[in-house]
């Protein structure tokens, strides 16, 4: 698949075919994704890879600390100031969803139902789990993270692979590292749930806009 054409097609799958996803598939996919650029080559990545019984753990769990009412102990939040342009795309974003799942507003249930999924890696097959270690300062590193994040997402389109990059799967970071058996000196930065996209699924059809780039850029010393 052609690199422009990657970039455009890329979107976040919320919710995937059962099918396993091979390890040797996931291998070959990090071992391109860690070319992604890094600050004086200090590649601060680490990945924790789920699957099996083990994500199926995790799962249950996440969803058990939700309703318990367990608070998140995730490394930052990613909370939105109310009144904010920012605020307006990501309540643009759950309308369209809800619309396309059919989920009317009142109807605290499908709501719910919703949120787990999320907890649920959206029946993902393997999630990948970002990791970093402890020693390093989260603002020196959240950059180049976040490179490798978007290349294991664009990588995977080429083996028609779907993904979901989400702070949800690691809202209970004591779940993965408990499960997941993460050692205490790596923080947890996000997840990407990653399989074979369930197509036939309504949020599958979603296509979200960009602002465009006259309302977002700054032109210096053009003519």
């Amino acid at each position: 698949m052609e690199i422009l054409e990657t970039i455009r097609k890329r979107k976040s799958i919320r919710d995937f075919k059962p099918d396993p996803v091979p390890r040797e598939l996931l291998e070959e996919i990090l071992t391109l994704s860690v070319r992604a650029p890094s600050g004086v080559n200090k590649q601060p990545w680490e990945f924790a890879i789920l699957s099996g019984p083990v994500l199926e753990k995790v799962k249950q769990e996440n969803v058990a600390h939700f309703h318990s009412g367990q608070k998140s102990h995730a490394s930052f939040g990613s909370g939105i100031d109310r009144v904010s342009v920012y605020r307006t795309r990501q309540v643009n974003l759950a309308i369209e969803l809800f619309r396309l799942m059919g989920i009317a507003r009142e109807d605290k249930e499908k709501r719910t139902q919703w949120t787990e999924r999320g907890f649920y890696y959206f029946n993902a097959p393997v999630a990948i789990i970002l990791l970093t270690d402890e020693a390093l300062p989260l603002q020196r590193v959240l950059l180049d993270v976040g490179a490798v994040m978007q290349t294991i997402c664009l990588t995977a389109l080429a083996y028609g692979l779907g993904t979901c990059i989400e702070g949800q799967g690691v809202m209970f970071p004591e779940v993965l590292r408990e499960y997941g058996d993460i050692p205490k000196n790596k923080q947890i930065i996000t997840a990407i749930a990653i399989g074979y996209p369930n197509w036939s699924f309504p949020a599958n059809k979603i296509e979200t806009p960009r602002e465009p780039i006259e309302n977002i850029t700054f032109w210096r010393g053009f003519d």
